[in-house]
């Protein structure tokens, strides 16, 4: 029997309730009824519950998403008309306060608990939930999904943590693209500020697992030091194969390892190959023969295949066109086992890199029960 896909980071609520997507319709029929709308922060649709079950991607970090547009940038624009100024701005992400950040997210929240009440989701909030779901998938069977903060904007403040947690939720990364109330994150270096030394404090005690995805390196390396537990990268790449402050670096995928930690491989293109970002290449020149390329480097680097996974953030904005050749849907992603099988990688290992090291991780990292 092919291997289940545990996969690390997918924006389910977001696509949902930003563009109007039915998660428990068939990817073709999301891509048919917007065919006329596709914008550059939308992209073609690739993601939906049916694919998901098709490609055996049987449980998921779904995230809750929403961002508070620092002071001093202009207001989100529509995406056609942004100005370099608010390159990061984005009316689909981007709020103007903390509260209207929880707002959104307490939504996104709602959406999924209806999922589950309609059989399409289990939330899975415990390790004992999380062995009995995936010991139990079938086909036909709901996917799992463990909710992630996708930056903590959301958390008004960080006595509300265990609010958060309490709700359901289990994984937060401190912050997004450009800078959050409580870290620098993608495109800024910086350390953590005040609120989030105290934040990250709250989630140690609580819980709540680190996500160090989207954070800045200063700010990385001052959580390490005062986070005491296993932490994870849901979705990011090699550094050292594609530049970017977006990547990890090899001195950041060692300490990752060393915490006992997974990354969470991502399959876009410009993550995957390097020039893509320019625009000198097109998507049949990115294969996932170049997912295998990290996926290997990571390997090599640390000596074994315990601290790697997919997080493939493939509904995240790009779309069908800017991910591997060969993928369409989330339903090709047991194409990756093809391609590490080339890389000569063996079959129980190809299987950790699938299901197994993210499921050991949250086994050992969520409450009991």
């Amino acid at each position: 029997m092919p291997s289940l896909i545990f996969d690390a980071h997918l924006d389910l609520a977001w696509n949902a309730l930003q563009y109007d997507r039915d998660q428990r319709l068939d990817v073709l029929t999301l891509r048919n009824s917007e065919s006329h709308m596709i914008t550059d922060t939308r992209g073609k649709c690739t993601v939906s519950l049916p694919a998901m079950r098709q490609g055996g991607v049987a449980i998921c970090c779904a995230t809750l998403l929403a961002r508070v547009l620092p002071d001093g940038f202009d207001q989100p624009q529509h995406p056609s008309h942004r100005s370099p100024k608010v390159a990061y701005a984005r009316e689909d992400i981007d709020f103007a306060d903390s509260t209207i950040a929880y707002g959104t997210a307490y939504g996104q929240l709602g959406y999924y608990r209806l999922l589950e009440s309609l059989g399409e989701i289990q939330l899975i909030y415990t390790a004992w939930q999380l062995k009995n779901h995936i010991d139990s998938w079938q086909p036909t069977s709901p996917i799992g999904v463990i909710m992630a903060m996708e930056g903590t904007d959301p958390i008004v403040e960080p006595a509300q943590v265990k609010h958060w947690f309490d709700l359901g939720m289990r994984v937060a990364c401190l912050a997004h693209y450009g800078q959050s109330a409580h870290a620098m994150g993608t495109g800024f270096n910086g350390p953590l500020t005040a609120v989030g030394i105290e934040l990250v404090k709250q989630m140690d005690e609580q819980g709540v697992i680190l996500d160090l995805v989207h954070t800045a390196d200063l700010a990385i390396n001052q959580a390490l030091d005062l986070y005491s537990k296993p932490v994870c990268v849901s979705h990011a790449n090699v550094r050292t194969l594609v530049e970017g402050d977006r990547q990890l670096s090899d001195s950041q995928i060692q300490k990752i390892a060393q915490r006992k930690g997974v990354i969470g491989i991502a399959l876009c293109n410009f993550m995957l190959k390097a020039g893509y970002s320019q625009n000198k290449l097109t998507r049949e020149e990115v294969s996932l023969t170049h997912v295998a390329h990290h996926i290997d480097h990571i390997c090599q680097l640390v000596g074994n295949a315990d601290c790697v996974g997919i997080g493939s953030d493939m509904d995240g904005g790009f779309g069908v066109d800017h991910i591997p050749k060969e993928l369409q849907t989330i339903s090709d992603l047991p194409k990756l086992a093809d391609a590490l099988h080339v890389r000569g990688f063996a079959d129980v290992d190809i299987n950790k890199i699938l299901i197994g090291n993210w499921t050991r991780f949250f086994a050992e990292n969520l409450p009991a029960d």
